[in-house]
């Protein structure tokens, strides 16, 4: 019958291979210890001092993330202030248009569109308009 592995964290591998190399205490008596294969303890080893670079980095690393999602959220809103800014003028100039085509559009259907200031109706006006096309 096979013996079950046991799995350890990579919190516990720290601690066994501290043991090891700070406490001096032989490779033979851990793994005696620990149930372990020499060929697991130092591929641990190996493991730890190829990736070892990574533990300071991460010191290093959250500062950095910060400061480039900051530059990113800062990026994100100017964007958004400016898109803001160009759609409400595109809004001022649109309801401006609106009014003006609002305001003609109603006194044409009235019949009554600009008498005061020329003198003209609706329909003699556009006779006028028709009066350069031939019949």
């Amino acid at each position: 019958m096979r013996k079950e592995r046991k799995h350890f964290t990579p919190e516990e591998k720290v601690a066994i291979l501290r043991r090891h190399l700070l406490d001096k205490v032989p490779v033979s008596e851990l793994c005696e210890e620990l149930g372990l294969r020499p060929t697991v303890f130092y591929r641990w080893q190996k493991e730890l001092f190829e990736n070892g670079a990574a533990a300071f980095q991460a010191q290093e690393r959250p500062q950095r993330q910060v400061e480039e999602k900051q530059k990113r959220i800062e990026f994100l809103e100017q964007k958004v202030r400016t898109k803001d800014e160009v759609l409400a003028e595109l809004m001022a100039e649109h309801i401006a248009l609106k009014k003006s085509l609002g305001e003609s559009k109603a006194a044409i259907t009235t019949g009554r569109a600009c008498r005061a200031d020329v003198g003209l109706t609706t329909r003699s006006r556009m006779g006028s308009w028709n009066a350069g096309t031939s019949r």
